[in-house]
């Protein structure tokens, strides 16, 4: 066995840090509660169990992939370095003065978001570039030096500099930061030229100021974790999993810890499309729910969507607009506080009202029985029989099934009037309709139709809720497949090695100078293709062409992907032909007579995607699976508890067939197979939910059940 042929994949999410072990081919994976204090600890031991059950020291790891919250919760929780930003003259309340759109039109008490720095610690200095680029005012030495010498002063552990236009000049962000560099060598600086070289000063100095915010934290723990893993014997890589579905090294991760905050999710979205691409799947809903929150997203051609700029710390019901913009490359998808630990409430109207704030591990669910007492997603779970309360993650844990029940009476039952049961079942369809809700809208906005789709379901959660979530979405396919609970975990083993360099230069058709467009992003290829090539050294390096457009006047753009050709031998009319093509699928209808700008250009250097082979079908004529035991479960859309039969997937051979209702068990997770459909056993081990057809007669023989709960 060589070295580099054990690899582990781990992520840290807010309530389980999920950890994966492959070794030749064979999987090893587990589930342990996430240490906030020093997240490092529960990778360890994940990784001592995995190695373990693949009887081999991890001295044997030989490349280690990390996707982690650590970012996303500091910034949400405002736990972040001690922050100074330093800004143009006349832009320092940028942050706070925002866009002047409003996220909730006829709420008359709108309250906007905090920004991430009060005004007290941002600085100002003069010197001017104009959109073009060009200095209008000068800025010397002697104009940044009093500044810092405040700063520092101050006590400042890190310190962001954002400049009007450095996006297309950085030469005074440059000095800025040679004078921190020899005044202030031990504070981390972070430049919006190298951060986020953009145009929108709200969006780039927001960017700027949080990769500045959590740098001095983020390299604290990436240190720990290489020091803690030396001690353990492994003297390995270490790579990060980057918010865009690429690997970046740990060097460069905590240079530009910012580019980290939506890992975990991306490596959710390339697990579901490596399983796309295994079942030849052209449209495929992501549904990634865990114990804090649920990501959607659209996987077209076995790729996901991806987008370069997102929100972080939606405050207003995870409302669009409500939250704190970052401008970096990242996979599009919805995301909201839909978890398995998320915690249920009545609001002022007397509505069921779910998240955003979540249990996480600490105290957990009321089930866990370490001292939560708010009823959360789990606690509906258990109420209605969908987990088996006696082997939860593995046979590790035993659920509480009075305390979920006294949990749910407590704060839903009591104020509204109702049993155990029927908060349970309200608790649950809220969450699934939310779900799906987020769901519809990420759809119509990309004007897709959701009934071509298949869904993907993994998330320790998400197998829970899918079935439930087809139903009312109209979705006839859903595959959950082998390890669905680590599937970000997963995913991040299948993840390329890539990197996206963008930058802001503006250009009309009009002026379309195809000298210039070549030697730009021939650029920031090269660019690009160095951060890749810091991490693998040998593989072949591909390239993905980017550009942003719009018709003059509009507000905002759409990525336009071209090939290389079309990009390194720019023409006019390749462009407007492609912008046309890409509007009118949005739009309906291209706009006559307006001139089309160009904004942004994209360069995206990847280690080419492993290869996948197709998957066969499972045989015909289907079998009745082997059943594990009886369960009581509610079925939401008879409004009542059925009598069920209980499954281990482990013991599910190739081929069987499992009629709903039913519950499917796993050490990570646990399937709900709804009434209205089926499950099929394909050969490389997903569970094939469909609705029924003419095999769905194959079923086992029906009992009376009885309600498991009195109240």
């Amino acid at each position: 066995m060589t070295q580099h042929s054990v690899r582990l994949g781990v992520d840290i999410g807010g309530t389980f840090t999920d950890v994966v072990l492959e070794v030749d081919g064979a999987s090893f994976s587990t589930k342990v509660l996430t240490t906030y204090i020093a997240p490092e600890n529960a990778i360890i031991d994940g990784m001592h169990q995995v190695c373990t059950k693949a009887g081999i020291s991890p001295s044997a790891i030989g490349q280690i992939i990390h996707g982690t919250t650590l970012a996303t919760n500091a910034l949400i929780e405002r736990r972040g370095a001690k922050t100074a930003l330093i800004t143009t003259e006349g832009f320092r309340d940028v942050i706070e003065m925002r866009t002047e759109s409003r996220f909730e039109q006829y709420d008359l008490n709108l309250t906007l978001p905090e920004p991430l720095l009060p005004r007290q610690m941002r600085y100002t200095v003069p010197g001017r570039m104009d959109a073009s680029g060009n200095e209008l005012l000068p800025l010397i030495r002697a104009d940044i030096e009093p500044v810092v010498e405040q700063i520092k002063a101050a006590g400042y552990e890190s310190v962001a500099v954002g400049l009007i236009h450095s996006y297309l000049n950085d030469a005074h962000e440059r000095l800025i930061g040679e004078v921190l560099a020899e005044m202030l060598p031990d504070a981390m600086v972070s430049l919006s030229c190298e951060v986020s070289p953009q145009m929108r000063e709200y969006e780039r100095f927001n960017t700027v100021v949080a990769n500045a915010y959590i740098k001095p934290l983020m390299k604290s723990y990436l240190g720990r974790l290489e020091g803690r893993l030396r001690d353990e014997g492994v003297d390995c890589n270490i790579f990060l999993m980057h918010s865009g579905g690429g690997i970046i090294s740990i060097e460069n991760a905590a240079e530009f810890p910012v580019r980290l905050v939506e890992s975990g999710p991306a490596g959710g979205a390339v697990f579901a499309a490596n399983i796309a691409a295994r079942y030849g799947l052209e449209k495929v809903l992501s549904f990634d729910m865990g114990g804090t929150t649920a990501k959607i997203c659209l996987i077209k051609n076995q790729t996901p969507k991806t987008s370069r700029v997102f929100e972080v710390a939606r405050t207003y019901r995870f409302k669009k607009g409500s939250g704190m913009p970052i401008s970096i490359p990242v996979i599009d998808m919805v995301e909201i506080g839909a978890g398995g630990g998320s915690l249920a409430h009545v609001d002022a109207m007397r509505q069921i009202r779910v998240g955003p704030e979540s249990a996480g591990s600490e105290p957990g669910p009321a089930c866990y029985g370490r001292g939560g007492t708010k009823p959360a997603v789990t606690d509906a779970d258990v109420v209605l029989g969908k987990l088996d309360t006696e082997n939860f993650a593995g046979g590790s844990m035993t659920l509480d099934l009075q305390a979920s029940a006294k949990a749910l009476t407590d704060v839903l039952g009591d104020v509204l009037e109702m049993d155990a049961k029927t908060a349970a079942f309200g608790l649950a369809e809220v969450v699934d309709e939310n779900m799906a809700n987020a769901a519809r809208v990420h759809a119509v906005e990309n004007g897709e139709d959701l009934s071509e789709y298949t869904m993907i379901a993994f998330g320790g959660a998400a197998p829970l809720h899918a079935g439930r979530l087809c139903e009312k979405l109209g979705v006839d396919r859903l595959l959950v497949p082998p390890g669905a609970g680590v599937g970000s975990a997963i995913g991040f083993l299948r993840a390329p090695f890539s990197f996206e360099a963008n930058r802001s230069v503006y250009m009309t058709l009009a002026g379309f100078d195809p000298d210039k467009i070549k030697a730009l992003l021939t650029e920031l290829q090269a660019e690009a293709t160095g951060f890749v090539r810091n991490c693998d050294a040998d593989s072949p390096i591909l390239s993905e062409f980017k550009v942003y457009m719009r018709y003059s006047g509009q507000g905002w753009e759409i990525p336009i992907t071209l090939t290389q050709e079309q990009a390194l031998n720019p023409e006019a009319a390749t462009f407007e032909a492609r912008f046309i093509e890409d509007y009118v699928k949005l739009f309906g209808r291209a706009v006559e007579g307006m001139d089309i700008e160009i904004t942004v250009w994209s360069v995206n250097a990847t280690t080419p995607p492993e290869p996948v082979s197709r998957s066969p079908e499972a045989p015909s004529p289907l079998k009745t699976a082997v059943i594990s035991g009886k369960c009581t479960i509610f079925d939401p859309a008879e409004g009542r508890y059925l009598p069920s039969y209980r499954y281990d997937r482990d013991k599910l051979k190739v081929g069987t067939l499992v009629k709903g209702a039913a519950q499917i068990t796993e050490p990570e997770t646990t399937i709900i197979v709804p009434k209205s459909r089926v499950a099929i056993c394909q050969p490389d081990g997903c569970i094939d939910i469909v609705v029924p057809g003419p095999n769905a007669r194959i079923a086992p023989p029906k009992y009376r059940g009885s309600e498991r709960l009195d109240t």
